[in-house]
């Protein structure tokens, strides 16, 4: 973990931000673990993987 983090984190402690900003980092904890259960029990889904073709990603073609 990068020291910094850990400065913030006492920051908190010291001075807790709002409620509104509490309620925020919350939701975004949420969909963050929400994001991983549904990989984890479903996995990725087949058609939002990039394909290969010879050994090399394909690249979007520019809209016209």
């Amino acid at each position: 973990m990068n020291p910094r983090w850990l400065l913030r984190a006492a920051l908190w402690v010291r001075r807790p931000p709002s409620r509104q900003r509490q309620i925020l980092v919350a939701i975004v904890l949420a969909l963050a673990a929400l994001l991983f259960a549904v990989e984890y029990f479903w996995g990725w889904p087949e058609a939002l993987s990039p394909e290969k073709m010879g050994g090399q990603r394909i690249k979007a073609q520019p809209l016209q």
